[in-house]
C-alpha cells in the first residue's frame, strides 16, 4: 500500500517535471530556435530565442534575450523657402532645412540640420537636393562624422531645376552625426523643395 501511495505522489508531480524539461530542452525533432524569426511585440519588447546563446548573461537557461522595441527613430525634413545660403552654410557647406515633417524620437536638430544617432544600428538615409537657375555642377554627400559615405551629382546646364538624389544604408554608433554637405558647386539660386530623410532600420 505504501508503494502505491508513493507512486501516486510521484505521478501527481510528474507532468510538471516533464513540462519543465521540455521548456529547457525544446521539442524533440524540431529545428534549432536560432533558425526562427524574432518575435516582435509591437510597442513593448523584442524577444529573440537562441538555443545556443553566446553573448547573453549567465543563468539564462532558455537562451532568451529581451531588447527594448520602443525606440523608434525616423526623421524627414524639407526646404520650404528659396533664400540664398546664410553665412553659416557658406562657411560649413552644410545643407540646411527649415521645416521638419517627421521627427520621431527628436534626434534630428533643425537648427544645425544634423541627425544624432541614439544607438548603434543600421540606418537608412535618402536625400533630394534641388539646384535652381544654376549652371554649375553640384556634388552633395551624406557625411558621417565628417566623412562622406555616398554622393550624388547634378550638372545639366540646359534645365532650370535639377536634383542630386541618392540613398543608402550606413552603420552608426551611438552619438554619430549624419548631415548633408555641398562638396562642389553652389546653391546660390536656392534649394527649395529639397528633402533629407532617415530612419533606424534595426539596432545592432
Amino acid at each position: 500500500m505504501r508503494r502505491r501511495l508513493g507512486w501516486r505522489k510521484l505521478g501527481a508531480g510528474f507532468p510538471a517535471l516533464v513540462l519543465g524539461l521540455a521548456l529547457l530542452c525544446g521539442p524533440l525533432g524540431s529545428r534549432g530556435q536560432n533558425d526562427t524569426e524574432p518575435i516582435v511585440l509591437e510597442g513593448k519588447c523584442l524577444v529573440v530565442c537562441d538555443s545556443t546563446p553566446s553573448s547573453e548573461p549567465a543563468g539564462n537557461a532558455l537562451g532568451m534575450s529581451v531588447r527594448s522595441g520602443t525606440g523608434r527613430v525616423a526623421f524627414s525634413a524639407t526646404r520650404q523657402t528659396n533664400h540664398e545660403p546664410t553665412d553659416m552654410s557658406n562657411r560649413t557647406m552644410i545643407i540646411y532645412f527649415d521645416q521638419i515633417l517627421v521627427n520621431v524620437g527628436g534626434h534630428f536638430d533643425q537648427e544645425s540640420s544634423v541627425f544624432l544617432a541614439p544607438r548603434r544600428g543600421v540606418y537608412s538615409f535618402s536625400f533630394h537636393v534641388v539646384k535652381a537657375y544654376n549652371r554649375q555642377t553640384i556634388q552633395v554627400s551624406l557625411m558621417l562624422n565628417g566623412w562622406p559615405m555616398f554622393s550624388a551629382f547634378a550638372g545639366d546646364q540646359d534645365v532650370t531645376r535639377e536634383a542630386a538624389t541618392n540613398a543608402g544604408l550606413v552603420i552608426m554608433e551611438r552619438g554619430d552625426k549624419a548631415y548633408l554637405k555641398l562638396e562642389r558647386g553652389n546653391l546660390m539660386g536656392g534649394w527649395k523643395y529639397s528633402t533629407f530623410s532617415g530612419f533606424l532600420v534595426f539596432p545592432l
